[in-house]
């Protein structure tokens, strides 16, 4: 199989027919075999009656329903999992994103060898306040950051190898920063193209300002565990070790100063240096013991579900 379209939603029943055809009629115009996955995360409008009806008269769709609404970055986990085409597209479901691009896409993993290609909306048609000035400073902290130089991380319509889907593990909210997981798990050959953007026909945004608070609180995380998080010891570890030797230290010398120097001055208990060397060697003990518990929980951490499927159309 060529290609597989993974395609997240919520609450998008309007779209979901009109979307389905025009993709339709690119796959067959350019004569690919393909398969096109909906998750629905959670719908509570008709948007899985649609895809049951879709599924029905079109083999090549399939469906995913999650029983509530578990977020984007499970939605696309889902699909990742079933996705069988040696390319897979992801692609919002409010018709913003233009399938015409899809071929191009297809030919820059296939014929440029691209791991990933990331789509880049260059004009946007949308809240210059609300939506566009966040997003370019979310863009800026992530490129310096993750040191993946994309424009657009947050644009939905991106391609990937197969091989980079299955070995990738999108979880949270971490969808916006799949390429940086990809560089991370080892495919670094990324590219970008600059694609259409269109003004939402249907519905509202289901994303707020609140995206991008968590969007940085998450790049945090994910810059923390690229560099520590198979390693938790060498941060924490070496933290602690510091912090108690700065203790240690400022301990030492006020043992040597009672003891030797200055025997009939005040007591130790009454110097400010020595509350400042104990806490320093308690919280440097506490970051070591943070260090080796971080190491036992990684080494005994087992795989739990993230999502409860309800329903699978035309699916294995």
């Amino acid at each position: 199989m060529n290609i597989s379209i993974v395609i997240p939603l919520l609450n998008e029943a309007e779209s979901l027919t009109e979307l389905h055809d025009w993709i339709v009629s690119v796959m067959q115009s350019n004569s690919f075999s393909y398969e096109i996955l909906f998750i629905d995360d959670g719908s509570t409008d008709n948007s899985w009656e649609i895809i049951s009806t879709l599924s029905k008269k079109d083999n090549n769709a399939k469906g995913i329903r999650f029983l509530q609404n578990f977020g984007k970055s499970q939605a696309l986990h889902a699909g990742f999992a079933k996705a069988k085409g040696d390319v897979v597209i992801t692609m919002d479901a409010d018709l913003q994103d233009n399938p015409e691009e899809i071929p191009e896409l297809y030919q820059m993993i296939i014929n440029d060898d691209f791991d990933l290609v990331s789509g880049w909306k260059k004009k946007r048609y949308d809240s210059v306040i609300a939506k566009n000035l966040p997003s370019k400073l979310f863009n800026w902290a992530a490129r310096r950051t993750s040191g993946v130089k994309l424009h657009d991380f947050n644009c939905g319509l991106k391609a990937y190898k197969n091989a980079v889907v299955k070995n990738i593990d999108v979880n949270g909210e971490m969808h916006r920063y799949i390429p940086v997981l990809a560089k991370n798990a080892g495919f670094k050959v990324i590219g970008e193209k600059v694609v259409k953007h269109q003004a939402r026909k249907y519905g509202t945004t289901k994303f707020g300002m609140n995206r991008f608070i968590n969007g940085f609180l998450d790049l945090l995380t994910i810059w923390f565990i690229s560099k520590f998080g198979k390693r938790p010891m060498h941060l924490f570890g070496a933290l602690g070790v510091i912090m108690f030797l700065i203790g240690f230290t400022f301990a030492f010398y006020m043992g040597i100063d009672k003891l030797f120097i200055n025997p009939t001055g005040r007591l130790i208990t009454q110097r400010p240096t020595f509350y400042i060397a104990l806490a320093t060697m308690i919280i440097g003990t506490q970051s070591f013991i943070a260090g080796f518990l971080g190491e036992l929980i990684l080494r005994s951490k087992r795989d739990s579900k993230r999502y409860l499927i309800k329903e699978n159309l035309n699916l294995d």
